[in-house]
C-alpha cells in the first residue's frame, strides 16, 4: 500500500494504530463509518499525516474516539 511505504513509519511514530487507520466494522464493513479507520472512508491520496488528523488531497480525516461521529 502506498500510504504504508510513504507515511507508515511517521504515522506509527505519531501514535496512530492500525485500527485507527485501517479498521472496518466486523459485521457492516464501511457502512458503519463511525468505527472505520481514517483511511477507509476516503478514496483520495494521503498528502500528509499529523498527530490528530490525516490530510487527503480533498479533505481531512481526524482521530476520534470509538463510536464518536
Amino acid at each position: 500500500m502506498n500510504f504504508c511505504a510513504r507515511l507508515g513509519a511517521e504515522a506509527h511514530w505519531m501514535g496512530w494504530t492500525a485500527a485507527e487507520l485501517f479498521a472496518v466494522h466486523p459485521d457492516h464493513g464501511t457502512l458503519r463509518g463511525e468505527v472505520c479507520g481514517v483511511l477507509m472512508v476516503s478514496g483520495s491520496k494521503v498528502v500528509t499525516v499529523e498527530p490528530a488528523r490525516v490530510v487527503f488531497a480533498g479533505g481531512s480525516g481526524y482521530r476520534t474516539k470509538p463510536g464518536q461521529v
